[in-house]
Order: C-alpha cells, then structure tokens, then sequence
C-alpha cells in the first residue's frame, strides 16, 4: 500500500487506512502519514516525563554519554549558558581525557560561558577528574555538575567500564547522583542513532535522550522509534551551535 514499510502497514487503523485510499494527491497522503505519527507519538509518550531533574538539595549531576562526534560537548555548553541565565552556579567535568582536544573543547565553552570547569591533562584517568569534580561541586556549593564523557564505542568494554567507574563515584558522594545519564544523539545519523541508543541503554541506566542537529536535514523521525523501541524520553534537543 502506497510503499509504506510492512511493520508501519500493521501500525494503521482501518480509518487511516480508508483516507490514504480516498487521498487525491501526494500531499493529502503525506498529510494522513504525518497526523498517524504523531498520534504514534503520544500514544508511546503517555504518561512520560520529559523534564530535567534537579537535586531536592546540593550539586545536581548531569552525566552526558554518547559516541564521539554527536554533540555532546556543544550540549554541555549550551545549557551551562543555560542554567547560568538562570543564575545557577555551574561546573563542568573535562572526563572526555581519550579524544585529541576534547578538553581544550569544553574549556572554549566554559570560558565562552563564564564557568568554572575541572579538568586534567589528556590521556588521565577520567574518573579521577570526576572525583575531583564532585568535591569541589560540594565543598563549593555548586548547583550543576555536568560531566562531559568519551564516547569510542569501537572500544565498548573499556568506555563501558569507565562510565560504572564515575558513576559509582558520583553515587559515593553524592548518594543520589547522578541525577540524570542523558544519551546524546545525531538526528541525522537515522538508524545508526537507534543502535546507539540500544548499546548505551543495555549497559548505562540511562534517563533521556539530546537530539542533536535537528536545524540540518534530519526531520526528527528517530524519535519516534527511540519511543516505540525503547521507551525513553527525549528531554532536550539540539538546532545548531548557538
């Protein structure tokens, strides 16, 4: 019927089934496909919480995971910026120490924000800047604690091993932390960006997902499979650097 993939035939009622067939031209039919999918689209989404959740009390801990190249760094940036409008203190956390410049990255945007950022020399251990980030978020009363991390899935058993190492630190200072593991994605990578999601989600617990470069020719429809698949909440999304 009309070159609809099966597995979306078995997902249409029998009344949009009889527009499609009583649809004149191309644009009515995209116009019944587009109103399914968003029907689609809340039905998944009932009862979802799409909000960032903030600590009751004391530093509130971001964790931000993903593969390199997604966004991540930008992400962390933008919403520094943010909370800081907001009149939040913020820090950020450099553990991202694998990939050439990625620290020097997020320290542009630290400086670019007018937040302070902890950071070690590249090639450290990335737990060990958490740790110190988390002391100082505490000593210092901190409101945000954003920790930017590698993301070299090639190498999964280590990235994996190091993301339970930080989050085990977090969780032993601050018992509640973090307060949320937000997966980052491409929009544009389409089905690439499913398999991400699958990876992070078996072996991180986490909370929602960063949509990233929605502003290029990505229409977004990722998300409807990250809600029938695997059931989290898309809680931000990216439009570009600014």
């Amino acid at each position: 019927m009309l070159g609809l993939k099966p597995q979306f035939n078995l997902l249409m009622s029998y009344e949009t089934r009889l527009k499609l067939q009583n649809a004149k031209k191309p644009k009515d039919v995209q116009n019944v496909i587009v109103q399914k999918m968003i029907e689609l689209y809340d039905a998944e989404g009932n009862g979802e919480d799409n909000t960032i959740h903030l600590a009751a009390s004391g530093p509130t801990v971001l964790l931000f995971v993903g593969v390199n190249g997604v966004g991540k760094t930008t992400t962390i940036g933008k919403l520094a910026k943010r909370f800081k409008d907001e009149g939040k203190k913020v820090l950020l956390v450099a553990a991202d120490t694998f990939r050439a410049g990625a620290i020097e990255q997020l320290n542009v945007w630290a400086q670019r924000d007018g937040v302070d950022i902890v950071k070690k020399e590249a090639g450290s251990d990335p737990a060990a800047s958490v740790f110190d980030g988390v002391k100082k978020a505490k000593a210092e009363n901190y409101d945000i604690l954003m920790v930017d991390t590698a993301g070299r899935l090639q190498n999964k058993v280590n990235l994996m091993n190091e993301l339970a190492k930080m989050k085990k630190i977090l969780t032993r200072e601050i018992p509640d932390a973090p307060h949320e593991v937000l997966l980052v994605l491409d929009a544009t990578t389409g089905q690439n960006a499913m398999t991400q999601a699958k990876t992070f989600k078996e072996t991180t617990d986490v909370t929602g997902i960063v949509l990233t470069k929605l502003d290029g020719t990505a229409k977004g429809g990722i998300v409807l499979a990250i809600r029938n698949e695997l059931h989290l909440p898309v809680k931000l999304v990216g439009l570009g650097e600014k």
